[in-house]
């Protein structure tokens, strides 16, 4: 159980009738203080912790499918058999129970010892290197020691940090809901018990292919058997005019999301320029410490060319409810002695500026080594770029099962689920990516779930009511269903990932 809460539903400790867990149905209640779920699948009775390992999101109100519950919350993937956490975001595992039924009663006691299928890697694979420490370098080497490889496992990490919860950067980190404290994807003693080589602060100058050689800057150069290249993206900085100053942030890391919550404990007033996903959950995480916020952008509707002209407007709604201040349609010229100039001779007078301008693929390493580079690193369906090479994340242009076209995807969820599936692909499975994209965005009290992924789209068709906070929205191009955003429906979001992994009637109802 989470802490401070009480067990609720039925003692499975006791006993619950049989008939109360239907073919394909699930049960949630407890055994002692542990929440528990139940789940009749095949015939077969599984008994699981009741509880997402990511946030905790309740798998009651998950969808089950193929032996696998899926949290409703950010679509974290467990097995029903085993408890593995087989897909991000979460990588704990959830209890086993054993599980007896007779009588005409389900009980549940004793918990069974955790055991995930592990996979042989190649003899030849001695070392698998990872440059990059942000969700894909960090779900693979995960992955591997999880599937167990043996071998030397090096992370190269740019970052002055170990990986951490970086959508948490925006969020309730940047806010003041969570403390640094619950960052960190893992303690210290997890790489030292792992045996992963985890080296922060470490750039990456070269790459010599032939010779399977990183040459690191200011250190000896380190060689590889397999190389699985996860440099992520890089933050841009508008070419302006005093937008390099002390109180102005960029937002991608631990130690830029930890200065601007120190900058705003004394500001008084933010402007936002830029209004991106990451743009606006920084409005709101500001406007929850008190500020007073602006946005500024050149778009006329925020999210339009992602979300559509109505779910865009409609978070621009959920936010000016809460007081925060559009100037849309409006460039930034300037920025001096504390106020924000823009165009037709406006200006705002602001203590603080946070840049939600974009980011753009760090692809300099690869591409200086003579890796395929177009609009990020091209890679084949099982995100290889060259022999015994590797993208994934931010910087990976693959071929989309759904679209037919090749893409590249910047999300959390989406850049951890494919350093496992190359993880996994090291110790000799051979499957094509398939994961949907998938990706959510908090803004106060609402959210919604993005699932598959449409760079261009007729007009959305909505099923429901944005306005009312209850709607499923669908991106079409040339009658392909491409993309399903959702508000406040979380089964019809899973529904919709599940769709488009099957490749089957891809509507959410069905």
């Amino acid at each position: 159980m989470s802490e401070g809460k009480t067990p609720e539903g039925p003692d499975f400790g006791k006993g619950v009738a049989a008939s109360d867990i239907a073919e394909g149905g699930m049960l949630a209640g407890h055994v002692g203080d542990e929440a528990v779920l139940v789940v009749r699948m095949d015939g077969v009775l599984h008994a699981i912790g009741a509880e997402c390992t990511h946030y905790h999101g309740p798998l009651a109100d998950g969808l089950i499918k193929d032996g696998v519950v899926r949290c409703p919350w950010h679509h974290a993937c467990f097995s029903l058999k085993t408890g593995e956490a087989i897909g991000a975001p979460a990588f704990d595992p959830v209890a086993c129970y054993k599980v007896d039924e007779k009588e005409g009663l389900v009980f549940v006691k004793d918990k069974l010892e955790t055991r995930f299928e592990t996979l042989k890697a190649p003899a030849s694979v001695k070392k698998v290197v990872v440059v990059g420490g942000g969700a894909g370098g960090f779900a693979a080497t995960e992955m591997l020691r999880r599937k167990g490889y043996l071998g030397d496992l090096v992370l190269l990490s740019a970052d002055a940090d170990a990986p951490y919860d970086r959508p948490n950067c925006s969020k309730d980190f940047l806010s003041g809901e969570a403390p640094a404290d619950w960052m960190p994807l893992r303690d210290e003693a997890f790489y030292k018990d792992q045996k992963i080589d985890l080296r922060l602060n470490t750039e990456v100058e070269n790459l010599d292919l032939e010779a399977k050689k990183l040459g690191i800057k200011g250190g000896e150069a380190v060689s590889y058997d397999i190389l699985i290249l996860a440099t992520g993206g890089e933050p841009q900085r508008p070419p302006i005019p005093g937008l390099n100053g002390d109180n102005v942030f960029l937002l991608r890391s631990l130690r830029d999301a930890a200065a601007l919550a120190r900058a705003a404990e004394t500001a008084k007033v933010a402007a936002v320029i830029g209004a991106s996903f990451i743009g606006l959950e920084a409005a709101a995480a500001l406007k929850k410490r008190g500020l007073e916020v602006h946005v500024v952008a050149p778009e006329t509707v925020p999210f339009e060319k992602v979300l559509g002209v109505e779910v865009g407007r409609w978070a621009q709604s959920v936010h000016e409810e809460k007081g925060v201040v559009f100037h849309l349609g409006r460039k930034v010229h300037a920025y001096a002695d504390g106020v924000l100039n823009l165009d037709e001779g406006r200006s705002i007078k602001v203590d603080i500026v946070v840049l939600g301008t974009g980011v753009k693929p760090r692809v300099a390493l690869a591409e200086a080594a003579g890796l395929k580079v177009d609009n990020g690193v091209v890679v084949d369906d099982h995100l290889r770029a060259a022999e015994d090479v590797y993208a994934v994340g931010d910087i990976a242009r693959y071929p989309d099962s759904i679209s037919g076209q090749a893409i590249r995807v910047e999300h959390w969820v989406h850049a951890e689920r494919q350093g496992q599936h190359v993880a996994r692909a090291i110790m000799g499975e051979d499957k094509p990516y398939a994961d949907v994209p998938f990706f959510w965005s908090a803004h106060y009290e609402a959210a919604f779930h993005y699932d598959g992924h449409a760079e261009s789209f007729d007009p959305p068709k909505v099923d429901g009511s944005v306005r009312d906070y209850d709607a499923t929205v669908r991106y079409e191009k040339d009658g392909i269903l491409l993309a399903v955003v959702t508000l406040d429906r979380d089964m019809a979001s899973l529904q919709a990932e599940v769709a488009f992994e099957h490749a089957s009637e891809p509507e959410p109802e069905k």
